[in-house]
């Protein structure tokens, strides 16, 4: 899987979000700052986020952005959902060849793969919280590590 800037420093904004106390709030400069990225990039992503209601904005001179919700109840999938652009809906219509369309459209051993890997990656990220990524890379890592192990014990066995 593949993670574009949007997805990425969207997810960064939100972070930021995620770390502040109930009641606070950023605006766009400060996240722009923080982030290292222009306030015309930061405003696109908040936009984004905000139009999905995963952040909510405060208008006004002193206005700023804060989370919609606990960032306990935001998962993974949802964001990058959010800022996915095109993704697997455009999978078999984004043809790189010199055709105009796939020629394998009726009858692809490809797609299921696709789909597949797709569908793992989505069960993966709506395991992860907001929340879970706030803190040390080292206790975050060790959190995402505990959260892979329920899942494979939670997976049923192959049989030999």
């Amino acid at each position: 899987m593949k993670v574009s800037a949007q997805e990425e420093y969207g997810l960064r904004c939100l972070l930021q979000l995620a770390r502040l106390g109930s009641g606070e709030y950023l605006t766009l400069a400060q996240i722009a700052e923080r982030e290292g990225i222009t306030v015309a990039y930061a405003g696109k992503l908040l936009w984004i986020l905000n139009k999905a209601g995963l952040v909510r904005s405060i208008r006004g001179t002193k206005g700023g952005y804060m989370l919609a919700r606990p960032a306990s109840e935001i998962r993974l999938s949802e964001i990058i959902k959010v800022l996915d652009k095109g993704g697997l809906q455009d999978y078999c219509r984004s043809y790189p060849g010199t055709l105009q369309a796939c020629i394998h459209t009726s009858d692809c051993g490809i797609r299921p793969v696709i789909i597949s890997l797709h569908e793992i990656v989505e069960r993966a990220l709506s395991e992860i919280t907001l929340a879970q990524l706030v803190g040390p890379e080292k206790s975050v890592g060790a959190a995402l590590h505990q959260i892979q192990g329920l899942a494979r014990h939670a997976a049923p066995k192959k049989s030999a």
